[in-house]
């Protein structure tokens, strides 16, 4: 009877655990990814610095028999959705390892020393595999900067994970890729040679990334063959893999829903409208405030026009988007990694052109809004200045350091921010005044099309608005005839996998991975 009760309070007891999160989770590694190199688009110089794990995961003797030894673990930061964790597993399909996935919240729970053993298991199970992948996403969930006023169980997970990636234990074999937002938050613990050693940064695609990334998404789907993808990513600066794949998405669904053969140019124009900006929504405005819009974007666009460090104007509209009243839209004539003061400057004016040219209402504020941020970063960041560079005051400061300056030091910022925007306000408006016609004659065409492109702007301003309802009339019925008979472009043939890709050829061979050109 005893040993009956105390097996019925042994069992009782590890369901009790498992109930409040105290159980072993079961990890099952994956052993086939389909994922390659292929897959991964738009970070060619990040593929090029994983090959070497690839090639030391197929053939460690290549590397030991010279006494090398390769990074322990890889840390990979960058923006959400750059495709870290796609990159991780392109690295276990490339490899033909197995690949264990864990989050960095798993690891926490409400008992101490759960975070500690599930650590354990999951490197236990690692060694069973060996060679292998561990990847850990979200790894600042438990890999932040320890204090004295942190809790045990949290110095304990760490605590554990860094004995586990470098201790007495030899882990020959396990490589562990950690995924993170907020690198800066790590541990320096954690990211000292011999664990997390090597610093890999997942870069936004650039214009040549965002177009393969487009060209790869688009591939799966039925677009219209007028389609030209290479416009939509010049548009897309500054967008990473997930939202062009969400455009694209968005875009998809509109066309199903219409029940349409392909999917049109439209549609992917008011996909990114809607990603960028909002929902379109029914013009709730009063003629006179229409009218104040219509002369407040007018301004944009004209001050932009005016302006040769300016970004040349794709749309504007006054049609309510989101939180916004009207949006003037710009598109980069190329990439841009640096800026010089001039065009800077005339970002400044663009932004002043809306409250110059109405400067009665208050839905400017978004404008100052930006134009106050960046005339700041102007000042504090970049040391420049609407005063000679000599007086600028050549320094760089972030909002931690401007806390603890002189009143007199930030009377002097706060003197130049305002220079800036003064300056910038000056050069706006005097061009308006300079060519007051043009205005009146832009914002008269923004009331009655609510919605103008670039060739309509030069248009209105040119004083032809009649040409523009005859251009409508022929875009509408070109657009009635496109619709009957859109022509979908064929889909590309999914490339066929083999079994050794390049990487494990070279690795065959003995070559080093080539360049892309060369590939």
């Amino acid at each position: 009877m005893v040993a009956g009760v105390t097996v019925f309070a042994e069992g009782l007891a590890g369901n009790v655990q498992k109930g409040f999160g105290m159980g072993s989770k079961k990890i099952t590694p994956v052993e086939e990814v389909n994922t390659t190199f292929n897959d991964v688009k738009g970070c060619d110089e990040v593929k090029d610095e994983l090959q070497e794990i690839i090639l030391y995961l197929r053939d460690p003797d290549r590397f030991t028999r010279l006494g090398a030894k390769l990074p322990k673990g890889v840390m990979m930061s960058g923006s959400p959705g750059t495709g870290k964790t796609l990159l991780a597993r392109a690295i276990a399909g490339e490899a033909g390892v197995p690949f264990l996935q864990a989050s960095g919240s798993e690891f926490e729970e409400m008992f101490v020393g759960v975070g500690a053993r599930r650590i354990r298991d999951l490197f236990q199970e690692a060694r069973k595999h060996a060679p292998c992948i561990v990847f850990i996403d979200e790894i600042d969930a438990v890999g932040s900067k320890r204090s004295n006023r942190d809790n045990t169980a949290v110095r304990m997970t760490l605590n554990q994970l860094l004995v586990e990636m470098d201790g007495f234990e030899n882990n020959t074999g396990v490589v562990v890729i950690c995924a993170t937002n907020f690198p800066e938050s790590l541990d320096k613990a954690l990211t000292r040679p011999g664990r997390l050693d090597r610093q890999i940064v997942v870069p936004i695609p650039d214009l040549k990334g965002r177009t393969e990334i487009l060209e790869m998404y688009a591939a799966k789907l039925v677009l219209d063959e007028k389609v030209d993808l290479k416009t939509l990513a010049r548009r897309t600066a500054g967008m990473t893999g997930a939202d062009l794949a969400n455009i694209l998405n968005i875009a998809a669904v509109r066309s199903s829903a219409e029940n349409l053969p392909c999917i049109p140019t439209k549609y992917l124009e008011e996909a990114f409208d809607r990603v960028v900006v909002g929902l379109e929504r029914r013009n709730p405005m009063s003629e006179q405030e229409k009218k104040l819009t219509a002369y407040h974007e007018g301004g944009h666009t004209l001050v932009s026009i005016g302006n040769s460090g300016a970004d040349p104007v794709h749309k504007a509209t006054i049609m309510p988007r989101g939180n916004a009243l009207g949006v003037t839209w710009s598109i980069p004539e190329r990439e841009k990694y640096s800026e010089r003061l001039f065009e800077l400057q005339a970002r400044l004016r663009v932004l002043m052109g809306g409250k110059a040219a109405e400067n009665v209402t208050a839905g400017c504020t978004s404008d100052l809004r930006q134009a106050t941020g960046l005339a700041r970063r102007m000042v504090m960041n970049f040391g420049m200045s609407a005063q000679q560079p000599q007086q600028s005051g050549l320094l760089s400061l972030d909002v931690d350091e401007y806390a603890v300056l002189s009143d007199q030091a930030k009377h002097e910022i706060d003197e130049k921010t305002q220079s800036l925007l003064t300056d910038a306000y000056g050069h706006a408006a005097q061009y308006l005044r300079s060519h007051e016609a043009q205005l009146h004659r832009l914002a008269q065409a923004l009331i009655e099309f609510e919605t103008l492109s670039a060739e309509e702007i030069k248009l209105a301003v040119e004083g032809s608005a009649s040409e523009i309802t005859k251009l409508r009339q022929l875009e509408e019925e070109a657009t009635k005839k496109d619709m009957q008979n859109l022509v979908p472009k064929e889909p590309a043939k999914p490339r066929q996998k083999k079994a050794g890709s390049k990487v494990a050829e070279n690795a065959a061979t003995g070559r080093t991975a080539g360049t892309p050109a060369e590939e």
